[in-house]
Protein backbone atom coordinates (compact mmCIF):
# COMPACT_ATOMS: atom_id res chain seq x y z
CA UNK A 1 0.00 0.00 0.00
CA UNK A 2 0.98 3.46 -0.87
CA UNK A 3 1.16 5.96 1.98
CA UNK A 4 2.40 9.79 2.02
CA UNK A 5 4.73 11.06 4.18
CA UNK A 6 5.05 14.74 4.41
CA UNK A 7 8.12 16.54 6.82
CA UNK A 8 7.68 20.77 7.51
CA UNK A 9 10.23 21.06 4.79
CA UNK A 10 8.74 19.56 1.83
CA UNK A 11 5.49 21.49 1.99
CA UNK A 12 5.26 24.24 -1.05
CA UNK A 13 8.66 23.24 -2.44
CA UNK A 14 8.14 21.15 -5.81
CA UNK A 15 10.51 19.92 -8.38
CA UNK A 16 9.39 19.77 -11.92
CA UNK A 17 7.31 17.19 -13.02
CA UNK A 18 9.01 13.91 -14.73
CA UNK A 19 12.34 14.64 -13.88
CA UNK A 20 13.14 12.68 -11.01
CA UNK A 21 11.46 10.16 -8.61
CA UNK A 22 10.72 11.55 -5.37
CA UNK A 23 10.98 8.46 -2.43
CA UNK A 24 7.89 7.51 -1.79
CA UNK A 25 6.66 5.80 1.33
CA UNK A 26 6.01 2.01 1.86
CA UNK A 27 4.84 -0.83 3.73
CA UNK A 28 1.73 -1.30 6.26
CA UNK A 29 -0.48 2.10 7.22
CA UNK A 30 -1.48 1.38 10.79
CA UNK A 31 -4.08 3.62 10.05
CA UNK A 32 -5.59 1.33 7.25
CA UNK A 33 -5.05 -2.06 9.24
CA UNK A 34 -8.15 -2.58 10.16
CA UNK A 35 -9.59 -2.18 6.52
CA UNK A 36 -12.13 -4.95 6.95
CA UNK A 37 -14.28 -2.51 9.06
CA UNK A 38 -13.30 0.57 7.09
CA UNK A 39 -16.65 1.63 4.70
CA UNK A 40 -16.22 3.97 1.84
CA UNK A 41 -19.25 5.41 -0.03
CA UNK A 42 -19.27 7.67 -2.90
CA UNK A 43 -21.53 10.90 -2.19
CA UNK A 44 -25.03 8.46 -2.84
CA UNK A 45 -23.09 5.49 -3.75
CA UNK A 46 -23.18 1.99 -3.08
CA UNK A 47 -20.62 0.74 -0.47
CA UNK A 48 -17.05 -0.75 -1.35
CA UNK A 49 -14.99 -2.46 0.44
CA UNK A 50 -11.61 -0.70 -0.08
CA UNK A 51 -9.93 -4.09 0.00
CA UNK A 52 -11.41 -4.57 -3.83
CA UNK A 53 -9.37 -1.66 -4.70
CA UNK A 54 -5.82 -3.99 -4.05
CA UNK A 55 -4.39 -6.19 -5.91
CA UNK A 56 -0.72 -5.95 -5.86
CA UNK A 57 0.38 -9.06 -7.57
CA UNK A 58 -2.01 -8.74 -10.24
CA UNK A 59 1.73 -8.67 -12.67
CA UNK A 60 2.72 -11.89 -10.91
CA UNK A 61 -0.19 -13.97 -12.41
CA UNK A 62 0.45 -16.26 -15.04
CA UNK A 63 -2.41 -15.71 -17.39
CA UNK A 64 -3.11 -18.91 -19.32
CA UNK A 65 -3.05 -17.94 -23.52
CA UNK A 66 -5.53 -18.67 -25.69
CA UNK A 67 -4.98 -20.40 -28.06
CA UNK A 68 -8.03 -18.70 -31.29
CA UNK A 69 -9.96 -20.92 -33.55
CA UNK A 70 -9.48 -18.85 -36.50
CA UNK A 71 -6.42 -16.19 -38.14
CA UNK A 72 -8.53 -13.19 -39.23
CA UNK A 73 -7.25 -14.71 -42.72
CA UNK A 74 -9.39 -17.67 -42.43
CA UNK A 75 -13.02 -15.58 -41.88
CA UNK A 76 -15.21 -15.74 -44.70
CA UNK A 77 -14.88 -11.93 -46.11
CA UNK A 78 -14.23 -10.07 -48.62
CA UNK A 79 -10.72 -9.65 -49.79
CA UNK A 80 -10.87 -6.17 -49.59
CA UNK A 81 -11.31 -6.02 -46.02
CA UNK A 82 -9.27 -8.87 -44.90
CA UNK A 83 -7.06 -6.36 -47.09
CA UNK A 84 -7.57 -3.40 -44.43
CA UNK A 85 -7.70 -5.71 -41.36
CA UNK A 86 -4.15 -6.64 -42.50
CA UNK A 87 -2.90 -3.13 -43.07
CA UNK A 88 -4.10 -2.16 -39.34
CA UNK A 89 -1.65 -5.09 -38.08
CA UNK A 90 -4.20 -7.79 -37.28
CA UNK A 91 -3.32 -10.91 -37.40
CA UNK A 92 -4.77 -13.32 -34.66
CA UNK A 93 -7.99 -12.38 -33.39
CA UNK A 94 -9.02 -11.72 -29.25
CA UNK A 95 -10.86 -14.15 -27.40
CA UNK A 96 -13.97 -12.24 -27.94
CA UNK A 97 -13.67 -11.53 -31.83
CA UNK A 98 -12.42 -14.68 -32.30
CA UNK A 99 -15.97 -16.08 -30.54
CA UNK A 100 -18.03 -13.79 -31.86
CA UNK A 101 -17.77 -13.10 -35.21
CA UNK A 102 -18.34 -16.04 -36.91
CA UNK A 103 -21.69 -16.19 -35.26
CA UNK A 104 -22.21 -12.81 -36.34
CA UNK A 105 -21.05 -13.36 -40.09
CA UNK A 106 -23.96 -16.37 -39.73
CA UNK A 107 -26.83 -13.19 -38.89
CA UNK A 108 -27.43 -14.26 -35.32
CA UNK A 109 -28.23 -12.14 -32.32
CA UNK A 110 -25.44 -11.87 -30.13
CA UNK A 111 -24.37 -10.65 -26.42
CA UNK A 112 -20.35 -10.39 -26.15
CA UNK A 113 -19.23 -9.81 -22.64
CA UNK A 114 -15.92 -9.09 -22.22
CA UNK A 115 -13.04 -7.04 -20.33
CA UNK A 116 -12.60 -3.57 -21.31
CA UNK A 117 -9.70 -3.53 -23.83
CA UNK A 118 -9.98 -6.54 -25.57
CA UNK A 119 -11.14 -5.76 -28.97
CA UNK A 120 -15.39 -5.93 -28.37
CA UNK A 121 -15.31 -2.92 -31.58
CA UNK A 122 -14.06 -5.36 -33.87
CA UNK A 123 -15.88 -7.63 -32.91
CA UNK A 124 -18.96 -6.18 -34.45
CA UNK A 125 -17.11 -4.06 -36.98
CA UNK A 126 -15.55 -6.43 -39.14
CA UNK A 127 -18.49 -8.81 -39.57
CA UNK A 128 -21.62 -5.64 -40.34
CA UNK A 129 -18.83 -3.98 -42.47
CA UNK A 130 -19.12 -7.40 -45.04
CA UNK A 131 -22.81 -7.67 -44.18
CA UNK A 132 -23.11 -3.95 -45.85
CA UNK A 133 -20.21 -5.06 -48.75
CA UNK A 134 -22.62 -8.37 -49.46
CA UNK A 135 -26.32 -5.69 -49.77
CA UNK A 136 -26.23 -2.51 -50.84
CA UNK A 137 -29.41 -1.48 -49.45
CA UNK A 138 -27.70 -2.95 -45.75
CA UNK A 139 -27.55 -0.02 -42.99
CA UNK A 140 -26.43 -0.41 -39.60
CA UNK A 141 -27.47 1.82 -36.30
CA UNK A 142 -24.51 1.73 -33.24
CA UNK A 143 -26.13 3.08 -30.46
CA UNK A 144 -23.30 3.81 -27.58
CA UNK A 145 -23.44 5.92 -24.46
CA UNK A 146 -20.49 9.00 -24.95
CA UNK A 147 -19.84 11.13 -27.80
CA UNK A 148 -16.14 10.21 -27.31
CA UNK A 149 -16.74 6.24 -28.26
CA UNK A 150 -18.95 7.31 -30.58
CA UNK A 151 -16.52 9.09 -32.56
CA UNK A 152 -13.85 6.36 -31.97
CA UNK A 153 -16.04 4.01 -33.05
CA UNK A 154 -16.58 5.96 -36.50
CA UNK A 155 -12.73 6.66 -36.36
CA UNK A 156 -12.11 2.70 -36.45
CA UNK A 157 -14.63 1.89 -38.66
CA UNK A 158 -13.12 4.22 -41.45
CA UNK A 159 -10.24 2.33 -41.09
CA UNK A 160 -11.61 -0.68 -41.71
CA UNK A 161 -13.57 0.69 -44.82
CA UNK A 162 -10.56 2.92 -46.75
CA UNK A 163 -11.42 2.83 -50.36
CA UNK A 164 -14.69 0.67 -49.80
CA UNK A 165 -16.96 3.76 -50.26
CA UNK A 166 -19.13 3.11 -47.43
CA UNK A 167 -20.11 6.29 -45.72
CA UNK A 168 -20.70 6.78 -42.07
CA UNK A 169 -22.08 9.57 -40.22
CA UNK A 170 -22.02 10.27 -36.33
CA UNK A 171 -24.64 11.95 -34.34
CA UNK A 172 -23.75 13.15 -31.04
CA UNK A 173 -25.26 15.70 -28.43
CA UNK A 174 -23.32 18.62 -27.99
CA UNK A 175 -21.96 18.99 -31.22
CA UNK A 176 -24.17 21.29 -33.74
CA UNK A 177 -26.89 19.30 -35.42
CA UNK A 178 -26.73 21.52 -38.49
CA UNK A 179 -24.01 19.22 -40.18
CA UNK A 180 -25.52 15.82 -39.04
CA UNK A 181 -28.69 17.05 -40.55
CA UNK A 182 -26.78 17.61 -44.00
CA UNK A 183 -25.30 14.01 -43.48
CA UNK A 184 -28.13 12.35 -42.99
CA UNK A 185 -29.92 13.90 -46.25
CA UNK A 186 -27.48 11.32 -48.01
CA UNK A 187 -27.02 7.82 -47.87
CA UNK A 188 -24.93 6.34 -44.82
CA UNK A 189 -24.21 2.41 -44.28
CA UNK A 190 -23.66 3.00 -41.00
CA UNK A 191 -25.09 5.56 -38.43
CA UNK A 192 -23.12 5.93 -34.99
CA UNK A 193 -24.60 8.03 -32.21
CA UNK A 194 -25.94 8.51 -28.70
CA UNK A 195 -29.17 7.55 -27.13
CA UNK A 196 -30.29 11.52 -27.03
CA UNK A 197 -29.45 12.46 -30.26
CA UNK A 198 -30.87 9.75 -32.23
CA UNK A 199 -34.24 9.97 -30.94
CA UNK A 200 -34.04 13.91 -31.78
CA UNK A 201 -33.13 13.13 -34.93
CA UNK A 202 -35.77 10.25 -35.52
CA UNK A 203 -38.74 12.50 -34.29
CA UNK A 204 -37.49 15.61 -36.88
CA UNK A 205 -37.43 12.41 -39.14
CA UNK A 206 -34.06 12.64 -39.98
CA UNK A 207 -33.53 9.14 -39.57
CA UNK A 208 -36.28 6.49 -40.29
CA UNK A 209 -35.65 3.61 -38.43
CA UNK A 210 -37.66 1.23 -40.84
CA UNK A 211 -35.28 1.19 -43.12
CA UNK A 212 -32.35 -0.08 -40.07
CA UNK A 213 -32.18 -3.54 -40.29
CA UNK A 214 -29.27 -4.21 -37.75
CA UNK A 215 -28.36 -2.58 -34.78
CA UNK A 216 -25.89 -2.42 -32.32
CA UNK A 217 -26.48 -1.71 -28.62
CA UNK A 218 -22.51 -1.16 -27.29
CA UNK A 219 -21.67 -0.22 -23.79
CA UNK A 220 -25.71 -0.55 -22.58
CA UNK A 221 -24.67 -1.18 -19.64
CA UNK A 222 -23.31 2.86 -19.22
CA UNK A 223 -26.59 3.60 -21.27
CA UNK A 224 -28.54 2.42 -18.40
CA UNK A 225 -27.03 4.15 -15.83
CA UNK A 226 -27.03 7.33 -17.60
CA UNK A 227 -30.30 7.50 -17.76
CA UNK A 228 -30.92 6.17 -21.38
CA UNK A 229 -32.97 3.54 -20.81
CA UNK A 230 -36.82 5.28 -21.86
CA UNK A 231 -34.66 6.11 -25.31
CA UNK A 232 -33.22 2.77 -25.43
CA UNK A 233 -36.48 1.75 -25.86
CA UNK A 234 -38.07 4.47 -27.86
CA UNK A 235 -35.34 3.38 -30.85
CA UNK A 236 -35.53 -0.08 -30.33
CA UNK A 237 -39.47 -0.08 -30.64
CA UNK A 238 -39.21 1.63 -34.34
CA UNK A 239 -36.91 -0.61 -35.49
CA UNK A 240 -37.83 -3.49 -37.59
CA UNK A 241 -39.24 -6.61 -35.57
CA UNK A 242 -37.39 -9.26 -37.78
CA UNK A 243 -33.44 -7.24 -36.85
CA UNK A 244 -29.85 -8.44 -36.84
CA UNK A 245 -29.06 -7.05 -33.25
CA UNK A 246 -25.75 -7.11 -31.12
CA UNK A 247 -25.02 -6.21 -27.43
CA UNK A 248 -21.42 -5.87 -26.60
CA UNK A 249 -20.43 -5.05 -22.97
CA UNK A 250 -17.66 -5.32 -20.08
CA UNK A 251 -20.39 -6.06 -17.65
CA UNK A 252 -23.99 -7.54 -16.90
CA UNK A 253 -26.24 -6.95 -14.58
CA UNK A 254 -29.75 -8.06 -13.54
CA UNK A 255 -31.46 -4.82 -15.47
CA UNK A 256 -29.32 -5.55 -18.10
CA UNK A 257 -30.32 -9.34 -18.63
CA UNK A 258 -34.03 -7.80 -18.51
CA UNK A 259 -32.84 -5.61 -21.68
CA UNK A 260 -31.25 -8.72 -23.73
CA UNK A 261 -34.83 -10.47 -23.26
CA UNK A 262 -36.70 -7.15 -24.17
CA UNK A 263 -34.45 -6.13 -27.27
CA UNK A 264 -33.12 -9.72 -28.78
CA UNK A 265 -34.39 -13.03 -30.14
CA UNK A 266 -32.67 -16.49 -29.06
CA UNK A 267 -29.60 -14.80 -28.77
CA UNK A 268 -25.78 -16.64 -28.21
CA UNK A 269 -24.38 -15.67 -25.55
CA UNK A 270 -20.04 -15.06 -25.73
CA UNK A 271 -18.44 -14.53 -22.33
CA UNK A 272 -14.30 -14.40 -22.06
CA UNK A 273 -14.63 -12.41 -19.28
CA UNK A 274 -11.61 -13.49 -17.08
CA UNK A 275 -12.88 -11.47 -13.72
CA UNK A 276 -14.50 -8.48 -12.54
CA UNK A 277 -11.07 -6.43 -13.30
CA UNK A 278 -8.08 -7.26 -15.90
CA UNK A 279 -5.26 -9.31 -14.17
CA UNK A 280 -2.66 -7.25 -15.78
CA UNK A 281 -3.94 -3.94 -13.77
CA UNK A 282 -2.14 -3.76 -10.62
CA UNK A 283 -4.46 -2.13 -8.05
CA UNK A 284 -3.42 -0.03 -4.56
CA UNK A 285 -4.33 2.10 -2.40
CA UNK A 286 -3.05 5.53 -1.52
CA UNK A 287 -3.23 6.68 2.35
CA UNK A 288 -4.17 10.42 2.65
CA UNK A 289 -2.90 10.60 6.41
CA UNK A 290 -5.19 13.80 8.50
CA UNK A 291 -3.89 16.88 7.79
CA UNK A 292 -2.33 16.00 4.29
CA UNK A 293 -4.24 17.87 1.27
CA UNK A 294 -4.55 15.34 -1.47
CA UNK A 295 -3.26 17.46 -4.05
CA UNK A 296 -0.17 17.22 -2.65
CA UNK A 297 0.11 13.59 -2.17
CA UNK A 298 -1.44 13.37 -6.25
CA UNK A 299 1.76 16.05 -7.22
CA UNK A 300 4.14 13.73 -5.18
CA UNK A 301 2.94 10.65 -7.61
CA UNK A 302 3.02 12.73 -10.66
CA UNK A 303 6.85 14.10 -10.42
CA UNK A 304 7.58 10.27 -10.40
CA UNK A 305 9.10 8.99 -13.96
CA UNK A 306 7.01 6.29 -14.58
CA UNK A 307 3.70 8.48 -14.37
CA UNK A 308 3.89 9.21 -17.89
CA UNK A 309 0.42 9.02 -18.78
CA UNK A 310 -2.28 9.56 -16.13
CA UNK A 311 -6.06 9.24 -16.21
CA UNK A 312 -7.24 10.95 -13.05
CA UNK A 313 -11.40 10.44 -12.43
CA UNK A 314 -12.92 13.17 -9.89
CA UNK A 315 -16.91 13.09 -8.95
CA UNK A 316 -17.85 16.39 -10.21
CA UNK A 317 -17.19 18.44 -12.98
CA UNK A 318 -16.44 21.55 -11.02
CA UNK A 319 -14.01 19.10 -8.90
CA UNK A 320 -12.41 18.14 -12.17
CA UNK A 321 -11.99 21.51 -13.88
CA UNK A 322 -10.50 23.05 -10.35
CA UNK A 323 -8.22 19.77 -10.18
CA UNK A 324 -7.12 20.67 -13.70
CA UNK A 325 -6.42 24.14 -13.81
CA UNK A 326 -4.78 23.32 -9.74
CA UNK A 327 -2.30 20.79 -11.55
CA UNK A 328 -1.54 23.10 -14.34
CA UNK A 329 -0.30 25.99 -12.39
CA UNK A 330 1.94 23.39 -10.53
CA UNK A 331 3.63 22.66 -13.97
CA UNK A 332 1.94 19.74 -15.36
CA UNK A 333 0.62 19.70 -18.86
CA UNK A 334 -2.71 18.78 -17.34
CA UNK A 335 -6.15 18.76 -19.61
CA UNK A 336 -9.88 17.97 -18.30
CA UNK A 337 -13.08 16.35 -20.05
CA UNK A 338 -16.39 16.82 -18.03
CA UNK A 339 -20.12 17.32 -19.33
CA UNK A 340 -19.38 21.28 -18.95
CA UNK A 341 -17.68 21.31 -21.78
CA UNK A 342 -18.27 21.68 -25.00
CA UNK A 343 -17.96 18.64 -27.90
CA UNK A 344 -14.90 20.53 -29.51
CA UNK A 345 -13.11 21.20 -25.94
CA UNK A 346 -13.49 17.47 -25.35
CA UNK A 347 -12.05 16.31 -28.48
CA UNK A 348 -9.29 18.89 -28.20
CA UNK A 349 -8.47 17.45 -24.52
CA UNK A 350 -8.89 14.36 -25.37
CA UNK A 351 -6.47 14.57 -28.77
CA UNK A 352 -3.88 16.26 -26.81
CA UNK A 353 -3.59 13.27 -23.75
CA UNK A 354 -4.13 10.93 -27.22
CA UNK A 355 -1.06 12.11 -29.17
CA UNK A 356 1.17 12.42 -25.48
CA UNK A 357 0.73 16.52 -25.48
CA UNK A 358 -0.51 16.28 -22.18
CA UNK A 359 0.59 14.20 -19.27
CA UNK A 360 -2.16 13.95 -17.42
CA UNK A 361 -5.91 13.78 -18.23
CA UNK A 362 -8.69 15.03 -15.38
CA UNK A 363 -12.29 13.65 -16.06
CA UNK A 364 -15.39 12.34 -14.58
CA UNK A 365 -17.15 9.03 -16.00
CA UNK A 366 -17.99 10.36 -18.74
CA UNK A 367 -14.33 8.90 -19.52
CA UNK A 368 -14.66 5.89 -18.11
CA UNK A 369 -16.44 3.86 -20.57
CA UNK A 370 -15.72 2.04 -23.74
CA UNK A 371 -12.57 4.46 -24.56
CA UNK A 372 -9.49 3.30 -26.03
CA UNK A 373 -6.49 5.11 -25.16
CA UNK A 374 -3.25 3.66 -26.20
CA UNK A 375 -0.50 3.13 -22.97
CA UNK A 376 -1.81 5.18 -20.05
CA UNK A 377 0.61 4.52 -17.13
CA UNK A 378 -1.60 4.90 -14.35
CA UNK A 379 -5.73 5.51 -13.33
CA UNK A 380 -5.95 7.42 -9.91
CA UNK A 381 -9.35 7.96 -8.60
CA UNK A 382 -9.06 10.72 -7.01
CA UNK A 383 -12.62 10.97 -5.68
CA UNK A 384 -13.85 7.63 -5.08
CA UNK A 385 -16.28 5.73 -7.57
CA UNK A 386 -20.29 5.67 -7.21
CA UNK A 387 -19.86 1.79 -7.88
CA UNK A 388 -17.79 -0.69 -7.93
CA UNK A 389 -18.78 -1.23 -11.51
CA UNK A 390 -17.71 2.59 -12.43
CA UNK A 391 -14.48 1.45 -10.01
CA UNK A 392 -14.16 -1.74 -12.87
CA UNK A 393 -14.71 0.25 -15.96
CA UNK A 394 -12.42 3.49 -14.90
CA UNK A 395 -9.55 1.46 -14.01
CA UNK A 396 -9.89 -0.80 -17.39
CA UNK A 397 -8.40 2.57 -19.49
CA UNK A 398 -4.83 0.99 -18.14
CA UNK A 399 -3.64 -2.59 -19.14
CA UNK A 400 -5.68 -2.71 -21.83
CA UNK A 401 -4.93 -5.39 -24.32
CA UNK A 402 -1.46 -7.11 -23.30
CA UNK A 403 -0.22 -4.03 -21.79
CA UNK A 404 0.38 -3.63 -18.14
CA UNK A 405 -0.78 -0.40 -16.06
CA UNK A 406 -1.49 0.41 -12.54
CA UNK A 407 -4.68 1.82 -10.85
CA UNK A 408 -4.62 3.92 -7.18
CA UNK A 409 -7.25 4.98 -5.48
CA UNK A 410 -7.03 7.76 -2.97
CA UNK A 411 -8.75 6.36 0.29
CA UNK A 412 -9.21 9.33 3.43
Amino acid sequence: MYQKRFNSSSRGKFSRPGFHKRPFGHGSSPAFASRGNVGKRGAQGSYINPAKFINKNAQDEVAVAYTPQYRFADFPITPALKNNIIAKNYDTPTPIQDKAIPHVLQGKDVVGIANTGTGKTAAFLIPLINKVLGDAKEQVLIIVPTRELAIQIDAELKGFTRGMRLFSVCVVGGASIGPQLSALRHKNNFVIGTPGRLKDLIERGSIRLNEYQTVVLDEADRMLDMGFINDMRYVMKGMPQARHTLFFSATLSREIEGLIKEFLRDPVHVSVKTGDTAKNVEQDVVKIIPGTQKVDVLHELLIQKEFNKVLIFGRTKHGVEKLSKLLASRGFAAESIHGNKSHSQRQRALAKFKDNHAQVLVATDVAARGLDIANVSHVINYDLPMTYDDYVHRIGRTGRGDKRGKALTFIE
